[in-house]
């Protein structure tokens, strides 16, 4: 199938995603987290999973493998798509998030500009508030599901509070 065949057209507004990738990484019974550097656009201080932008020419795996690379220097194995959510940010503009999960062959890792990483054991994680809003909600999906689940489904959308909604489908 040719580009023209695709079926988009560009003189016509539909909604778009912005694909980007989190990956929530293990060593055992420890999860690797990163805290946002104070500089960081996104969630500076904040506890974070691994991941971002999924650049041209790559598929989403690749993306989570260099994202993975690039913030914490470690060799993965076992990755695998946890979830996908869709998250509305503008009426036709929102941001596919791709959430995997994958064990570290080591903890060792190499320091980043992004933060500062850390291992937490997994039933010690940090406080929410010190957390991205959406992170334990994830955590607790992806920690719990077992290795055959199928990937969960979720969307996000905000209330005229500016409050996030999310939906899992079920």
């Amino acid at each position: 199938m040719g580009k023209q065949e695709q079926g988009l057209d560009v003189g016509r507004r539909r909604y778009q995603l912005v694909p980007r990738t989190l990956c929530l990484i293990s060593h055992g019974d420890e999860v690797l987290l990163l805290k946002g550097a104070p500089a960081k656009r996104l969630w500076p201080g904040r506890f974070n999973g691994i991941g971002g932008h999924v650049e041209p020419g790559e598929d989403i795996a690749a993306a989570a493998r260099r994202e993975i690379k690039e913030e914490t220097g470690i060799t993965i194995r076992d990755l695998r798509l946890c979830g996908v959510v869709t998250i509305d940010v503008e009426p036709l503009l929102g941001i596919g998030l791709y959430v995997f999960s994958a064990e570290a062959e080591s903890r060792e890792v190499i320091p980043s500009i992004e933060g500062k990483l850390r291992w937490f054991p997994s039933d010690a994680l940090p406080p929410r508030e010190e957390m991205v809003e959406d992170l334990p909600i994830l955590l607790a999906r992806v920690l719990s599901r077992s290795p055959a689940a199928p990937p969960f489904c979720a969307h996000y959308s905000y209330n005229a509070e500016s409050e996030r909604v999310i939906r899992f489908s079920s």
